[in-house]
């Protein structure tokens, strides 16, 4: 490709609202352009980068079976409201009417509609397992679209969705898959992490995301010192310390005045606490009951995923009503204790740890201190509620957790047969018996990973991408052709041997200034660069740089296509 023939739409400078540097590299270097809120076209250049990437997880899915499909973007209702979706999935979800005031949706997830279609085409055992993907647009509406295509209304999504007669089958397919989302990423160059995840909205029981390593990424990772622990915070837990042996007691329970003091900070400093000696309790609706007291630690918080899994607990997490608050507990918020309460209550197995501790009095304006489990209040049920912590023993107890930052990239999913089960999808089984089927769930972020691949890799003079990536492979750069033919002519030729052996190269054949040129080539991210000119060429010499080099080097013009082959991965 020449530059004169390709949209080069380079920019000196970034938008104003763009923060992060992958979206202030992708609108300078021309991938994208903003066309609304959380919408992006993808302009040549971008484009390249795109495909490149479709093109090596489209190898990967093939390679272990998976058999590509193309569903439509817009999906009926009907279809959402079988699967117990449709007021479920909330305002994410765009949803539209046709002429004949029909309900449909602009798909943000495709498990509905490969179920349906499944569902008629399969009908035994001895079909299975199957699987399928799609590499496809998807539109979810975003409450604040930001950091350009990172969390973007529409974007472009590999999709995959496995069936299968049991669930030791989903298992095998589901570590495939695995497998082949390793084998994507390495290849993509990428540092990344494997970490245990929650379902959320698509379901199931077991999941895991990949993450790429990045400070401006907006999910917190645990990972164990020892390497053998890596879960999304949301997920995380911590040693769990069954045996809730606390010290004996040195303090006899009191109660304190504590006018408007409601708030486990100023409990602290008006008491003259340690924060980790005060107990918070947090009432919550329950799924029986009209309420449920959840205790944690001063210094903790609650992780409502955790907590809203419990059997007596409402999904979501809801607090209560502060008049449901008053009739179980006699007071305002902010005084609530476990002591006396005749709701159920669970506890983090940290607070069952602990002795001489202070909480809420059940009475407006009072705590109490010096209180102990047994001879102060008897020993709650214990579940681990809280969010993990720095320095937190992992769950073997074998070391201990820190976290990083990540950007999610992809996401596997065991749906074992919640869409099966809703949505009628049986086959027959060896006994010729109906059973439903089980399924599993795949998903890659395909723009969101060009995204994460520039926050990893860039420097100050712009996209640094690995070549698997970059949208050209090499750049050759023309200097004053018009005033020595020979420069043009050799650099028409070493094009078109390049160009011929199936390397991507991008002929910069403009009439600019060399420091602009070269400027350029640094900031979309080419990694060979083949510099020619006349004075090069006296000696028959070229010059060639790779984009991370700090010096270039002279090459013979006539070694330089050896000296490249040796050089592209």
């Amino acid at each position: 490709m020449r530059t004169s023939q390709f949209l080069l739409a380079t920019q000196k400078e970034a938008p104003s609202d763009a923060e992060l540097i992958s979206h202030k590299l992708m609108i300078r270097a021309g991938f994208i352009r903003k066309l609304s809120s959380g919408l992006y076209t993808w302009m040549p250049l971008g484009m390249r980068v795109l495909n490149k990437v479709s093109d090596v997880v489209r190898f990967e899915m093939d390679k272990v079976g998976a058999q590509q499909v193309c569903m439509p973007t817009i999906q009926p209702a009907e279809l959402w409201q079988e699967s117990g979706r449709w007021d479920l999935y909330g305002p994410m979800m765009l949803r539209i009417h046709d002429r004949n005031n029909r309900e449909f949706c602009y798909g943000p997830t495709h498990e509905e509609v490969i179920t349906d279609i499944m569902r008629k085409e399969l009908n035994s055992y001895k079909q299975l397992p199957q699987t399928f993907y799609q590499v496809q647009t998807k539109f979810r509406d975003e409450i604040r679209p930001r950091f350009g295509v990172m969390r973007s209304r529409e974007f472009l999504m590999k999709d995959a969705y496995s069936f299968h007669a049991s669930a030791e089958c989903l298992d095998n397919t589901y570590q495939d898959i695995k497998g082949a989302y390793n084998a994507i990423f390495t290849r993509l160059g990428l540092d990344f992490r494997v970490v245990l995840a929650d379902s959320g909205e698509i379901g199931g029981d077991n999941s895991e995301e990949f993450h790429v390593l990045a400070n401006s990424g907006e999910d917190t990772l645990v990972i164990s010192s020892n390497g053998e622990y890596a879960a999304n915070i949301e997920r995380a837990t911590s040693y769990l310390d069954n045996s809730h042996v606390c010290d004996a007691p040195k303090q006899e329970k009191q109660k304190v005045s504590t006018p408007d003091i409601r708030s486990v900070p100023a409990q602290a400093e008006y008491m003259g606490l340690d924060i980790k000696q005060i107990v918070k309790t947090i009432i919550v609706e329950g799924k029986d009951t009209d309420a449920v007291a959840l205790l944690v630690r001063g210094d903790h918080e609650i992780n409502p995923l955790k907590a809203e899994k419990l059997p007596a607990v409402k999904s979501p997490l809801t607090m209560v009503s502060e008049e449901i608050l008053k009739k179980v507990t006699q007071c305002e918020p902010g005084f609530c204790g476990p002591l006396g309460l005749d709701i159920p209550i669970i506890a983090d197995h940290t607070v069952l740890q602990m002795s001489d501790f202070s909480c809420g009095a059940n009475e407006t304006d009072f705590h109490f201190k010096g209180v102990n489990w047994n001879r102060d209040c008897k020993l709650p049920e214990a579940a681990d509620l809280r969010f993990v912590v720095e320095g937190d023993r992992c769950p073997s107890s074998q070391g201990t957790l820190s976290f990083t930052r990540g950007v999610e990239v992809g996401h596997i999913f065991q749906l074992g047969t919640k869409y099966s089960d809703s949505m009628n999808a049986t086959v027959l089984n060896d006994a010729g018996k109906t059973q439903p089927m089980f399924m599993g769930c795949y998903g890659i972020g395909v723009t969101r990973i060009v995204a994460a691949a520039i926050e990893q890799h860039h420097d100050e003079k712009g996209i640094c991408l690995p070549e698997v990536m970059a949208p050209f492979q090499v750049a050759i750069v023309v200097l004053n052709p018009k005033k020595d033919e020979a420069v043009g002519s050799k650099a028409e030729a070493l094009y078109q041997s390049l160009s011929d052996k199936g390397i991507s190269v991008l002929l910069d054949d403009r009439k600019e200034r060399p420091g602009v040129m070269f400027a350029e080539m640094d900031l979309i991210g080419i990694p060979h660069r083949i510099v020619i000119s006349a004075r090069g060429l006296a000696d028959n010499q070229v010059e060639y740089k790779h984009r991370s080099d700090e010096e270039a080097q002279m090459f013979s013009y006539d070694q330089i296509e050896a000296e490249l082959g040796s050089r592209l991965s």
